[in-house]
């Protein structure tokens, strides 16, 4: 595969042009090329520069926000091309997710969503300022083996703290594992509250849930 293809995907992001992004899917699965190829090498390090120049203070919320838009559609669109599971064999492995209560941001994880989506996991999205319960109560339901919860306010982050307090008062610790992302999330916090899996961005959200998937 031509490296012009990843670049245009990368430049689709930057530009926040979804008609240019999905014509790079278009080419990139009309040359027989493995779906995830163009996702790795092109979209999300696209998204990675948008959070970088955006944590910069290069860019500004709304532009990140239609980059996010074109982040998704491609995703969709690559994810269409795959059976469900058909990279990892892990459509049995479900994942609760949600933006904790407070918080009604979920750019970065509706972007993750769409990854894990991508590499084959379950995903039951619950949407935005979500309480704890309700997180802990969909995750039994439905036999989740990880709750990813985002966080972009510095004042919720405490909801992510208490999810891992709930979750050892009813016995559940252990067997339900938590990934924590967000902008203000640090491998500190992670592990200062107890967290599993610390996700800097989306990439590393599949990596440390495909860790555990492995385990068994």
């Amino acid at each position: 595969m031509s490296d012009s293809i990843f670049e245009k995907a990368i430049e689709s992001i930057m530009e926040h042009d979804e008609e240019m992004a999905l014509e790079a899917v278009k080419r990139h699965l009309d040359s027989g090329a493995e779906p995830m190829e163009l996702m790795n090498k092109g979209f999300i390090v696209g998204i990675s520069k948008v959070g970088d120049l955006f944590g910069s203070g290069k860019m500004f919320l709304p532009e990140l926000m239609m980059a996010a838009d074109v982040m998704l559609a491609a995703s969709q669109a690559l994810n269409q091309a795959m059976p469900l599971g058909s990279q990892s064999g892990y459509s049995g492995f479900h994942i609760t997710a949600a933006t904790v209560k407070g918080d009604i941001h979920d750019i970065g994880k509706g972007i993750g969503i769409a990854l894990f989506r991508a590499n084959g996991f379950t995903v039951h999205d619950l949407g935005r300022d979500v309480d704890t319960e309700a997180m802990i109560d969909d995750a039994v339901k439905n036999g989740s083996r990880v709750i990813a919860t985002s966080a972009l306010l510095t004042t919720t982050l405490g909801e992510q703290k208490k999810l891992e307090e709930s979750l050892k008062k009813s016995g559940l610790k252990g067997k339900i594992r938590t990934m924590v992302a967000g902008a203000p999330v640090t491998p500190r916090w992670a592990s200062r509250i107890g967290a599993d899996i610390y996700a800097e961005n989306a990439h590393e959200g599949v990596v440390g849930v495909t860790k555990v998937a492995k385990e068994g």
